[in-house]
């Protein structure tokens, strides 16, 4: 049973940063394309930013230009830069595939943008 564990939420000021981290235990963790969502209440969950496993990247127009994901396979680990972060950001952060069927959802790390 794949695990997801998503950190480095927490609270930050508009215009600050935070630094995601999802670690998977997924074997072979490498062969799969990759993503960060997010979801408020009430709303749909929303994917924010891609990555494949060919390290092709792609984002929701919401948060171009100021988020980066990136991936580390030797440590099975996603991990989302957010810089430029407005209250619209906050939310519940979430990691799974891509492509259906996905993993088990993880616990997710909640991020708040708030002064």
């Amino acid at each position: 049973q794949v695990q997801l564990v998503e950190s480095g939420g927490g609270l930050v000021q508009p215009g600050g940063s935070l630094r995601l981290s999802c670690a998977a235990s997924a074997r072979s963790f490498s062969i799969y394309d990759m993503a960060w969502y997010r979801q408020t209440p009430g709303k749909q969950r929303e994917l924010v930013a891609a990555i494949t496993r060919g390290l092709s990247t792609d984002y929701a127009d919401s948060v171009k230009g100021r988020f980066t994901i990136s991936r580390d396979n030797a440590k099975n680990t996603v991990y989302l830069q957010m810089n430029s972060l407005k209250p619209e950001d906050t939310a519940v952060y979430y990691c799974n595939k891509i492509n259906y069927p996905a993993f088990p959802w993880g616990q997710g790390t909640q991020v708040t943008v708030s002064s």
